[in-house]
């Protein structure tokens, strides 16, 4: 018996050993046979997505990313068919309307596992994205958000009052500004998408356990998309052994939320305005076109998707004023003679905020210096193939822009491009409009987020009313500033002391 169990285990351990060397082989072999083999990059990512895996689970990618297009030009390869580009015309090849590249299968571990279940984050066939995002188009565009300005002010009003508190303790202590600008995006969605705020606002804390669910949900996004014909399979373990997946808590409680709403709720007498009220209407019109899973596939879109991005976005900008007081100081000056002159009501309009130039250069600059998203938007070659930064590409490869190498090409931004001067977008019409075709914080093209313009319209609203109010200061100013990429790169350790102007001014 113990001969044969031997036996056994030698033959199980042989067909293991035949099959890897089988497979490393066929790796080499593609490598070798490759069009693109002359193409530069980490030695391992010609062979195996491990390499991209493993860089992308550190947290570092976006700088990571950056360092290698400087050490090897404008085309990189991270994985055996999958090249970085950072070639500033590769932009409009890409992401172009109408260029043909459909979105990569990274995007697939985004959301549900069943293949006939798609948002219009996840859905890679450009058709069906562009008739759904059609159907909802007008709801976030700029004319119907300024109607929802009252929500706005009303969440950067509780946010003044608890940075006040701060500022007005008798112990002042240091705070995480990133996680109060999120629990203010949180709230901020609540009301625009439910007419409801979450209450992350009143003190600071999450009480529904969205911040790590959402924490959760894009790590496994990030990972698990590297390798995204595993999802079916990781999906099902994660909703089968976690009770407490982060997209699965998102789901919850955006369906909660609904409910809550839908018991309480008459459409034809309801007037807040805000997203549900709308679609519930759109749906009652026409159920077949537009579906109770469209209503809450919408909010949860919203819901998921609206605190990060106007949370980092919103940290990048004031961490850079912070470090540049040049920069603040200059702004400072123009909001103050924007309320003395009348040029901004109390509050201000979104409208209002357009017309200050340096706050506008402030908001872009903010943007390009730390874009939200940390890893390349990748794309899928169409079957003809494409010529990229001089290169042809043959269909089926992948490739993508990360905004970071974006946004740090010296070619587009100037020598300076490193640094953050909001003056760069004012320097000429001209200038500032080519700078703009290469701009990616909210991507390009057809796949553009399509929350854009409300983390635009909380970012221009927000950042008056608290200069206006507040002095910032780093709590330790010499330490250097840490961020975790989990496709959204999120500042660590953003530690901030405040002071209200007045008392500052006595100091």
């Amino acid at each position: 018996m113990a001969l044969r169990d031997l036996t056994n285990s030698l033959s199980s351990l042989a067909i293991i050993c035949v099959l890897t060397i089988t497979l490393v082989l066929y790796y080499i072999i593609l490598a070798v046979l490759s069009p693109l083999k002359s193409l530069p990059g980490p030695f391992f990512a010609r062979f195996t997505r491990l390499w991209y895996l493993k860089n992308v689970w550190d947290g570092e990618f976006d700088q990571i990313n950056i360092a290698l297009h400087k050490k090897h030009g404008p085309i990189v390869r991270i994985a055996p068919n999958e090249y970085s580009i950072g070639d500033a015309e590769a932009i409009k090849i890409i992401y172009g309307h109408g260029a043909g590249f459909i979105k990569a299968p990274w995007y697939f571990a985004s959301g549900n596992a069943d293949p006939y279940t798609k948002d219009l984050f996840t859905d890679r066939n450009p058709k069906t994205h562009a008739q759904n995002r059609k159907k909802v188009a007008a709801l976030y565009s700029m004319t119907n958000l300024t109607s929802m300005e009252p929500q706005v002010h009303e969440c950067v009003g509780v946010l003044r009052e608890k940075f006040s508190e701060l500022a007005t303790s008798k112990s002042p202590q240091s705070f995480d500004l990133q996680h109060w600008f999120q629990c203010f995006a949180f709230d901020t969605i609540g009301l625009i998408t439910l007419n409801k705020r979450f209450g992350f606002l009143d003190n600071g804390k999450d009480k529904w356990g969205l911040l790590a669910a959402l924490h959760a949900y894009l790590e496994y996004v990030s990972h698990v998309g590297v390798f995204s014909e595993l999802h079916p399979i990781l999906y099902r373990i994660v909703q089968k052994f976690s009770t407490s997946s982060g997209s699965s808590r998102l789901r919850e409680f955006t369906n909660e939320q609904i409910m809550q709403r839908l018991a309480q709720l008459d459409v034809e007498k309801q007037d807040s305005g805000d997203f549900l009220t709308k679609l519930l209407s759109m749906h009652k019109q026409n159920p077949v076109e537009f579906s109770m899973s469209a209503v809450f596939g919408t909010c949860l879109t919203n819901i998921g998707a609206g605190s990060d991005t106007t949370s980092v976005s919103l940290a990048g900008i004031f961490y850079h004023l912070i470090k540049v007081p040049q920069a603040m100081s200059k702004l400072t000056e123009e909001i103050d003679q924007a309320y003395l002159t009348g040029k901004f009501s109390s509050p201000p309009t979104f409208a209002e905020t357009q017309e200050l130039p340096y706050l506008q250069a402030c908001i872009k600059e903010g943007l390009r210096m730390h874009p939200a998203t940390g890893l390349p938007l990748a794309r899928v070659v169409p079957e003809q193939g494409a010529t990229i930064a001089g290169q042809f590409f043959p269909g089926g490869t992948i490739v993508g822009v990360n905004s970071w190498v974006a946004h740090s090409n010296t070619t587009v931004f100037g020598n300076d491009a490193g640094i953050f001067r909001p003056e760069r977008w004012l320097e000429s019409p001209g200038r500032s409009s080519y700078m703009g075709r290469y701009f990616m914080s909210f991507g390009s093209g057809s796949r553009t987020c399509i929350g854009k313009n409300i983390s635009l319209m909380e970012i221009s609203l927000a950042i008056p009313d608290l200069i206006k109010n507040f002095t910032f200061a780093m709590a330790n100013p010499d330490q250097p500033l840490k961020t975790e990429n989990r496709w959204f790169v999120k500042q660590k350790n953003l530690h901030c002391r405040i002071w209200l102007r007045e008392d500052k001014k006595e100091h």
